[in-house]
This record gives structure tokens, sequence and C-alpha cells, in this order.
């Protein structure tokens, strides 16, 4: 061997320049990520702890099965909890299917133009989007427009625009549709992710034995981008679950007594006729034929009672409050959506806040205790995430 071929070997057993930074950097970003993990993990733990601290011990079967109060100590969510899943449930179902097949469209079936490309910027905004402006947007929109049969369009029957306004306002069907265009976005990104990652050659080699695009999409594209939309979904909803500022500004009560749906042996009240905002009749000397369901008593508009007897027929004046003791049909028939859809309600992160802005300690101690069942509720779809995730993948033959 000659004398320059040794030296070459002998200058590649050295250690390079520079060797000893690269290492350092690479140690140090270990270590900064071990930090930065902690970080994250501590302040978790440090606010579980300080909610189990706090509250742990107001959760009971009582908490959860009793209406607010100004007493702290007979406070519950039960309102609370039922008008977070129903606002939720309302705004999966609007938001789910739309921001699925828009997501699949954008990704699959538009052509790139400068149209879509304006479509694909305006989403990705709308998702960093203050969600208070989305609260503006829905109080303009459902509350003072669609929710006032006089702005509806003359030329619909009367009696169909002041159903469909009493659907909106200050209602469950507002609150889920103003939640579902603030988390649409988050929905359609996702979709769009997790379709973009399906390989081409699933696509082209459906294409090439005759599928149509339609075809394609559905058993071969969409099958295997499912566990990617599902977390998007649930990152989604999650986000929505939380979301305090656009429900208050829409009109979402800080005090509920009542539920959207009724339960065999609640009170139950019937207003006769129309009646202004302040329960006073619009026609008041006007008189309606009503025929009494169950045996109770009739609040006339000059506050007497009268007993009334189910299966009777009676000529009462409008502005007469009819009231009786639900049964089970009753329960039954309250379960429609066209029943509580258009009602008042509340959601847990409202019920918090209220009970954190007064002054007692044992408000405070409840707003924990909820907020404990809040975080509960999300992890708990989170878990469901992640375990659709994990089976849908399992099934995923490529």
């Amino acid at each position: 061997m000659a004398a320059v071929d040794v030296q070459r070997v002998r200058d590649i057993t050295e250690h390079p320049p520079g060797l000893g930074t690269r290492k350092f950097k690479d140690a140090a970003f270990v270590i900064w990520g071990i930090i930065a993990t902690i970080i994250g993990l501590g302040t978790l733990v440090a606010l579980v702890s300080e909610l189990i601290h706090d509250g742990g011990h107001r959760l009971s079967a009582a908490f959860f099965w009793s209406f607010p109060s100004s007493e702290a100590a007979d406070a519950g969510i039960l309102s609370a909890w039922v008008g977070s899943l129903l606002v939720i449930a309302t705004t999966a179902l609007f938001a789910i299917p739309i921001g699925i097949m828009a997501g699949i469209y954008l990704e699959e079936y538009a052509h790139k133009n400068p149209v879509t490309s304006a479509i694909e910027i305006a989403v990705n905004n709308l998702a960093g989007v203050p969600s208070i402006l989305f609260g503006l947007m829905a109080v303009g929109i459902f509350v003072q427009f669609l929710g006032n049969p006089n702005r509806w369009f003359a030329f619909l029957p009367e009696g169909f625009r002041e159903a469909a306004a009493d659907m909106f306002g200050q209602s469950i069907l507002t609150a889920g549709i103003t939640l579902s265009l603030l988390i649409l976005p988050v929905v359609i990104v996702a979709t769009r992710e997790a379709v973009r990652s399906v390989p081409q050659e699933m696509r082209q080699g459906a294409l090439a034995v005759g599928a149509t695009k339609w075809q394609t999409t559905q058993h071969h594209v969409l099958p295997y981008a499912l566990p990617g939309v599902v977390t998007g979904v649930i990152i989604g909803i999650s986000r929505a679950l939380g979301e305090t500022a656009p429900l208050i500004m829409i009109g979402g009560l800080t005090f509920v007594a009542f539920l959207p749906i009724t339960r065999p042996g609640d009170a139950a009240f019937e207003v006769i006729g129309a009646v202004d905002e302040y329960g006073a009749p619009v026609t008041p000397d006007a008189t309606e034929s009503v025929r009494i369901a169950h045996d109770g008593v009739v609040v006339l508009p000059d506050f007497t009672e009268m007993p009334v007897v189910g299966g009777q027929t009676y000529d009462l004046p409008h502005g007469s409050t009819v009231q009786s003791v639900a049964t089970w049909g009753d329960a039954v028939a309250s379960w429609s959506p066209t029943h509580w859809l258009g009602s008042e309600f509340t959601v847990m992160p409202i019920q918090m806040f209220n009970w954190t802005s007064r002054p007692q300690a044992e408000f405070l101690e409840i707003a924990a205790a909820a907020g404990l069942v809040l975080l509960g509720i999300t992890l708990l779809m989170n878990g469901t995430a992640i375990f659709l995730r994990y089976r849908l993948r399992r099934s995923i033959k490529w």
C-alpha cells in the first residue's frame, strides 16, 4: 500500500470536524424534549390535582341529578349536562356530515383553480377565527333575523313563520348550528389530510378495473381515511364541548331550573293563545276552546286559579296557563326534536362561569366539581377516538 493511501485511512478513523458540536446539539434536543414533556404533563397534573382537591368531595349522585340553586349545598348540574349533551348532539348532526363531505369534495373532486384555492385559504383561516366572532354572527342571523317571524318572507304562511322562528332565537338549535360552524373548519381540514394520506396507487388500481370515482372513494379511499377523519371529528366536538363565549352571546342562560325534555311527574305548562315578551295576551279579549288532557289547574290572566278535569273542554282566555303533571306519554313526546330544539338551554361551561363569578367559596367548589365532570367527558371522548382509530387501523390491509 502506498504511503498516501495509509495516510487517507488514518484520516477516516479520526473524529470528523464538528462531531462534538453535533453530539451536543443532539443531546440538547433530547433534554429540551424531556423538559417540554414534563412542563405539559406537569401542567395537566397540577390542573387535575387542583380540581380534585377543590371539588372532588362535591361529586355525588345528588350533584348530577339536582338543578342549580341559590344555595351552594343544594346546587347541581342536571340542566347543564343535559343541555350540553343536546347541544353537542345538534352540533354533531350538522358538522360531521357537512364537514366530511366538504373535505372529500375539495380533495377528490374539486379542480385545482383560483376558486378552490380561495376556498382552501378561507377554510384554513376560519379555523383560527376567535369563537366570539361566531357568536356575533349567530346573534345577527339566527337570533335577530331568523328568530323574528316578521323578518321571514311575507309570502310564507304565518303559522309556518311563527313555528320556524320559535325554533331559532335563544334555542338549542341556534347553539348547535353556531358550534357546528365553529368546528366545521377543523373537520374539513382533518378530513382532507386523512384523504390525502391514502396512496394514489389505490385510486389508480380501482379506476383501472372499471370502478367509478364514487366507488373508488366509497370502497377504497374513505375506509382507509376513516381513522384520521374520526380523530378530527372528536377533536372538533371536544372543542365545542368547552366553548362558552359564543353561547353566552346568543343568550345561553346561566340559571336553568328545567329540562328541555320532560320527565314523568314533572310540572307541565301550556300557555293559551299568543302572548308578548312579558307574558300578556296579544289579543286580551280572545278566548279559545281547549280540551284538557290531565287533571290540573289553569292560571287565568288575572292570576286566579281554576281547577280543571282531564278530558273536559273549557273556553279559556288568551294568556291563561294550564298547569298539570306530565305523564309517560308527555315524556316520550318531549323527546321529539321539534320539542327540544326550540327550547332555552344552558351548558356546563356557562354554569361553571356563573358559579365562579359568585363570591362564596362554596360555589367555587361546585364549579371545580363541574370542571371535573367536563374533563371526564372530554377524556372519555378522546379515549373513544383512540379506540376507534386503533380498531379502524387494524382493519387496514396495506
